[in-house]
């Protein structure tokens, strides 16, 4: 029997929630009128008192495991490069800005000189204006060309609404400039009536790389003259260009090269990250491009004090008796209430989407108690919503209409909300680096600022928030990106071939694989050599091909049965856990139930109602090795990495009631299995390793899968990914290694990377692993080290000691000095991970 933990689309949304009131007295919001305006006067808030008054309440204080005081920083000043357009100094200065940060400055200069270049700094630390200064001067120039367009650029944004938010500030700051600059938003929600205008006559063209791949340079023709003028590429929050999608935004930017150099322009790529590790080499792998680094964040910084909160065990009993901690999503609306009742300006940020509706309801309902006029002052803001519900929200947001804000990511990238106080953090984000961007949309106007991470019943939770130095004594994380993915490449180069024909002088710009790809696309009849290049020879569209945020296929609409009315969508990929038939589904702060899923038109069909429960899909997974690429010996054992296929299906889903948690009752679903050809880490214990860890046959099987469940829930820590991006299997006796073995895979086609940098760091992740399970203070197991909520097999078995033994006696065989560039990792039973640095000092490429 196979033991599975799949990528989690289901978060603390779905399980119980406590709705206890709140209780304790703090001071009320002034009921101010919501079309005051954010930029006047903004009041000092204090985080230190304001985090006091939070940990006030009966039984609070115990729940703060510890408190972060980030000093505030003096800024260094410089000034702007003297090639730099008066004018355009004069409306820097217009709006406030004296002189520039010393980075802003650097920065500027770089791109003046032709040079590429990346900012990596702090939240806040103007990396806009560093590069729209030299942007708005070359625009300047350009404008006194015959055609009035001698120069463009192209803004890349990851989300729409960062897109949006950027418009707005380039409109703000050009105004002085009258119509020398042109700047226009090119989404899926720019009408068609304003499409022409925007390829015709604005030089500075905003988007993101979806429209990029499927709309600009598919028709590529209509936007010569733009691309003919070319300049500047800015690629906005390049940090979150990882993994799978990260790879292939970097396929679609040599795409975009190559028929800017077919058009006669070589334009700079600016680049602003949050702070990265080796920023520049993560930017040149994206690029292509040599790229120079600008890491010394030169910007005054105001009081950050970062509390890590654990919500406290409650009287229920989860699975197998196991205790189970508050929610990280009643505990979060619990204390977003508490702040908008304060009057603090506050967003909450969660990790799912329902999630962020819940978290939004359950702050309402709160505030309802307190102060009805309060509870129309907090909303939730996520992906999938309707064009104009976002834009009214970020407006909401803007205005200071909203108090209180419940978000997913779709609001963390770089959106400049001025004037907010707090951030809440509803279990950590994968990564050190979004953990501190998150935390940055506080104090964006220098003041004192307070950010509080809400640990979810999780292992990697758990261990932050009780080892606070793997989180404020470490650099963040490199950013990991293969663009050399077989499957990432292969339909880049038929969208690039149906662009132009492919020559061999291109191959370069798409790395060493291209070649080797081309005869297989030929025997697939996607490509055809004519003389000297190769042609796309289908009649539909080549950039159809894929979706290049890696979610398989078209988003699933989910549509009211009763009205036809469009909802929102869901990504095909999450649509067998999230909308199956009789799955509860949350929209803006309403419940439907799922009536019917249909796969073939991807519409879920829904009807509004009110049940007393949430859901829980569940998976089952088979896993075969193709090729063993490296492995090396621990011990008796192997460490391995290598392709593997897996092969899952969702059976089945719980109902559990949403004030206990109870299960109510399990339904068996009949949805199709999907397969996946991806890249593995698995290890392999022998049966001398198993007698010296004192695990016997009957709990093999318990010790296996505990050891796994903990594994994927610590790996965030070490690669760049998201728990959902990595799922796993353990077998007692698996067919093709004829040893029990755990395998951790990448939950994406042909890999992501994040399975190498775990084979990679392999000894200090598994130690860590270990000390997390071990130091957990539960009997048997519970969801803080050991219990999976989307486990396939219920949690059953699992053997928590046992598990510590295996892994134990595991890293006592690893090979000498493995992974120690990374980590000091103990041997002994008592040494924890916590030592040294876990990050690389390079960067694999992989992900």
């Amino acid at each position: 029997m196979a033991f599975n933990h799949l990528p989690a689309g289901v978060h603390d949304a779905l399980v119980p929630l406590s709705v206890t009131p709140v209780t304790h007295s703090v001071p009320m919001a002034e009921n101010h009128r919501s079309d005051r305006s954010p930029t006047g006067p903004v009041s000092r808030v204090d985080p230190g008192a304001v985090l006091g008054r939070l940990a006030s309440g009966p039984s609070r204080a115990s729940r703060i495991t510890h408190t972060e005081h980030v000093p505030p920083r003096a800024g260094r000043h410089a000034v702007w490069p003297d090639r730099i357009r008066a004018e355009v100094i004069a409306a820097v200065q217009r709006a406030g800005i004296e002189h520039p940060w010393a980075h802003q400055a650097r920065a500027a200069e770089h791109a003046l000189d032709g040079e590429s270049v990346v900012v990596s700094t702090g939240t806040a630390s103007g990396k806009s204006l560093a590069y729209l200064v030299p942007v708005l001067s070359s625009l300047l120039d350009g404008s006194e060309a015959p055609n009035g367009r001698g120069a463009t650029t192209l803004y890349l944004s990851p989300t729409k609404a960062l897109a949006a938010d950027q418009c707005r500030s380039v409109k703000e700051l050009s105004h002085p400039l009258g119509n020398s600059v042109r700047p226009a938003v090119y989404d899926g929600d720019t009408p068609f009536e304003e499409r022409e205008w925007i390829r015709q006559y604005a030089n500075y063209v905003l988007t993101n790389p979806d429209m990029l791949h499927r709309g600009i340079l598919p028709s590529h023709p209509r936007w010569s003259s733009f691309l003919k003028a070319l300049k500047y590429v800015v690629i906005d929050e390049c940090h979150t260009y990882r993994g799978v999608f990260g790879s292939h935004v970097a396929q679609v930017l040599r795409r975009l090269r190559r028929l800017c150099a077919r058009y006669g322009s070589s334009p700079v790529f600016l680049l602003a990250s949050a702070t990265a590790a080796e920023p520049a080499v993560a930017a040149r792998r994206l690029t292509g491009l040599p790229v120079v680094e600008i890491a010394d964040d030169a910007s005054p910084r105001g009081e950050l004090v970062f509390a890590l909160w654990e919500p406290p065990l409650t009287d229920l009993q989860g699975e197998k008796g196991a205790p189970v901690r508050r929610t990280a999503t009643a505990e979060t609306a619990d204390l977003l209430t508490d702040l908008a009742v304060q009057g603090i300006r506050s967003v909450a940020f969660v990790r799912s989407r329902r999630g962020a509706e819940l978290i939004s309801v359950i702050a309402q309902e709160r505030l309802a108690e307190v102060d009805r006029s309060l509870a129309g002052r907090v909303a939730a803001y996520r992906g999938g919503y309707l064009p104009e519900e976002r834009r009214a929200l970020e407006q909401a947001l803007h205005s200071g209409e909203l108090l209180g804000l419940s978000a997913t990511t779709a609001l963390e990238l770089g959106i400049d909300v001025s004037g907010l106080d707090a951030v809440l953090i509803s279990g950590y984000p994968g990564t050190r680096a979004s953990l501190w961007q998150q935390a940055g949309r506080a104090g964006r106007s220098g003041q004192g600022a307070l950010a509080v991470l809400v640990a979810r019943d999780d292992p990697l939770d758990t261990y932050l928030v009780h080892h606070p130095e793997a989180l404020f004594d470490r650099p963040v994380e490199s950013t990991v990106l293969d663009p050399d993915n077989p499957y990432v490449l292969a339909p880049h180069l038929c969208a690039a071939a149906a662009e132009i024909p492919l020559t061999e002088e291109d191959l370069t710009l798409f790395g060493p694989e291209a070649e080797g790809l081309l005869p297989q696309l030929e025997a697939a009849r996607l490509l055809r050599r004519r003389t000297k290049a190769w042609h796309w020879t289908r009649r539909e569209r080549a950039a159809d091909l894929t979706d290049i945020r890696g979610e398989g296929g078209r988003p699933v609409q989910v549509v009211e049965a009763g009205t036809g009315r469009l909802l929102g969508t869901v990504d095909a990929g999450s649509a067998h856990t999230s909308v199956h038939e009789g799955a509860v589904h949350l929209h803006q702060g309403r419940t439907y139930l799922v009536r019917s899923l249909d796969l073939e038109d991807s519409v879920a069909l829904v009807e509004q109602a009110s049940p007393s429960y949430s859901t829980v899909a569940r998976d089952t997974t088979a896993i075969s090795v193709l090729e063993t690429e490296t492995e090396i010996p621990w011990g008796d054992g192997r460490l391995c990495y290598g392709s593997v296929e897996v092969t899952n299906q969702v059976v089945s889903f719980l109902r559990r009631r949403l004030i206990t948690g109870e299960v109510l009752g399990e339904t068996k679903l009949d949805l199709p299995p999907r397969t996946l050809r991806t890249r593995a880490v698995w290890w392999t214990v022998t049966e001398d390793q198993l007698d010296e860890a004192r695990i016997n046959p009957e709990i093999l099987g318990g010790a296996l899968h505990a050891a796994e469940h903990a594994s994927i829930g610590l790996l965030p820590l070490f690669a760049t990914c998201d728990r959902w991006d990595i799922g796993g299997v353990s077998i007692p006796l698996h067919p093709d290694t004829l040893l029990p073995t755990v395998f951790v895979y990448d939950g994406h086609p042909g890999g992501a990377g994040f399975a190498e940098r775990a084979f990679h760091t392999a000894r200090a992740w598994l130690t860590a692993t270990r000390e997390a399970i071990a130091s957990c203070e539960c009997e048997a197991g519970c969801p803080s080290c050991i219990q999976s909520p989307k486990c396939g097999n219920g949690n059953d078995p699992l053997h928590k000691r046992g598990a510590v033994r295996l892994l134990s006696v595991l890293l006592r065989g690893a090979a000498e000095g493995e992974g120690e560039s990374l980590l000091e990792a103990a041997d002994g039973e008592d040494e924890g991970p916590m030592g040294a640095d876990s990050a690389a000092d390079g960067e694999s490429a992989r992900a």
